[in-house]
């Protein structure tokens, strides 16, 4: 069974727990994460399989009416993207990092996704909108070779829809800088 991922963004949080209550009640997905973002914006992430994942966020676009911001499916996701979205990872060792933001959170997922397939590469953290004015981020690690070639999937991506607000590779990051990124 494929594992999907979708999220649907409204811009009402009242309307968004409404709705994230719905796509759950009455499609057999599970929550990822379901809270409010900046700025004054709520997201419900839920994974299943793809045909339930297709119908909760359907589900969640109908629900959401003038409240509807933006929604994606990723049919076959990668699944370091799960712990980078809720914070539970944990690299072994930091090499090379990559940082990639974005203006919307939803392609920064999409982005998010083809950096883990396009090279080996760990996530570190997927931040979407909280404290961030609405923008979105991914770190990640791995040797150069990788991290360059990942970022620039995800870059491709997020130039193509005139979402990326910048993409930064750091080869050999300082000591002092690491816990901050864990």
């Amino acid at each position: 069974m494929q594992r999907a991922i979708g999220m649907v963004e409204f811009n009402s949080i009242a309307r968004g727990i409404y709705a994230a209550d719905q796509m759950v009640k009455i499609s057999e997905v599970e929550i990822v994460t379901a809270a409010s973002t900046c700025p004054g914006k709520y997201i419900a992430i839920v994974h299943g399989d793809v045909a339930a994942v297709e119908d909760s966020v359907q589900i969640g676009e109908r629900m959401a009416e003038e409240f509807f911001v933006d929604s994606i499916v990723i049919p076959n996701v990668d699944p370091g993207v799960f712990p980078a979205i809720t914070g539970a990872t944990m690299p072994e060792r930091i090499q090379a990092v990559g940082i990639m933001e974005s203006f919307s959170l939803a392609t920064m997922i999409i982005c998010a996704d083809q950096i883990l397939k396009a090279a080996e590469i760990e996530p570190i953290e997927l931040r979407l909108g909280n404290g961030l004015g609405g923008k979105a981020y991914f770190t990640y690690t791995g040797d150069v070779a990788a991290v360059q070639s990942g970022t620039a999937a995800g870059q491709a991506i997020a130039e193509e829809k005139g979402l990326l607000v910048n993409a930064e590779v750091i080869p050999s990051p300082s000591d002092r800088l690491v816990p901050s990124l864990l």
